[in-house]
């Protein structure tokens, strides 16, 4: 992603949160067609969950579909790697069309390596903490994100419950960031719908990912709407 476009989607931070749908949602029959429909409605972001059934135990999408995805929409793409080898694969979703790419500690790679080099390829580096994964885990890594996605459901399969106890780790990420200066977003994946957005946002979340919500309802419009919270702004006394 282009500094000005990182810029220009930050302005629109201080004002709302980003909606990223999940084509693991999508008509995988049809994915570029279930993309370009979200972003006729308004998605800010496409999330791509990429799993090798490996990592975890599901199989979804490779380089070639992160590639029609960026033929088929103008928006970002947020490629999430649920991989055992992110350091070995990161470059091909990067050279396929991936904007931003998130990875997870426990995989088997130098995780602050493989950040620097995502960002040394032109995408946006972010890390993945799952539902059992402390915080203090990435700390150490945190001030080379550019996104923080908070899994609120373990990776692998798409409509699971929301567990909201991972809450407490976003309200940690934003007063981490705040008390170091760091420009890092807060996602959150998982079990998001109307209600759980509504949770998220209020504990500090900017981009919220939602599948099934978002492809699976009769207005994708007006779920896509949902999940951009607004923010209201402190008036003085």
């Amino acid at each position: 992603m282009k500094e000005g476009e990182w810029k220009r989607y930050t302005e629109i931070l201080k004002k709302r949160t980003l909606a990223a749908p999940s084509i693991l949602a999508g008509d995988f029959g049809r994915l570029a067609d279930s993309a370009k429909r979200a972003e006729e409605k308004g998605a800010d972001f496409i999330h791509v969950d990429v799993m090798d059934g490996h990592f975890v135990p599901n199989i979804t999408f490779g380089p070639d579909v992160v590639k029609a995805l960026r033929q088929a929409v103008a928006i970002p793409l947020d490629v999430h790697l649920m991989i055992s080898r992110p350091d070995i694969y990161a470059a091909r979703f990067i050279e396929a069309g991936a904007d931003i790419v998130t990875v997870h500690k426990e995989s088997e790679h130098d995780i602050e390596k493989t950040l620097s080099d995502i960002q040394d390829m032109g995408a946006e580096p972010g890390v993945v903490l799952n539902p059992d994964t402390d915080i203090s885990a990435v700390t150490d890594v945190l001030d080379k994100c550019r996104m923080v996605l908070v899994m609120s459901v373990f990776p692998g399969f798409g409509g699971q419950s929301f567990i909201p106890d991972v809450l407490k780790k976003v309200e940690k990420l934003k007063a981490l960031r705040e008390k170091n200066k760091w420009d890092y977003w807060i996602e959150i994946d998982g079990g998001i719908n109307a209600e759980t957005s509504k949770l998220a946002f209020s504990s500090g979340v900017d981009v919220i990912v939602a599948g099934t919500y978002v492809f699976k309802n009769k207005n994708i419009r007006s779920a896509i709407n949902t999940l951009k919270r607004e923010k209201v702004e402190k008036q003085d006394a």
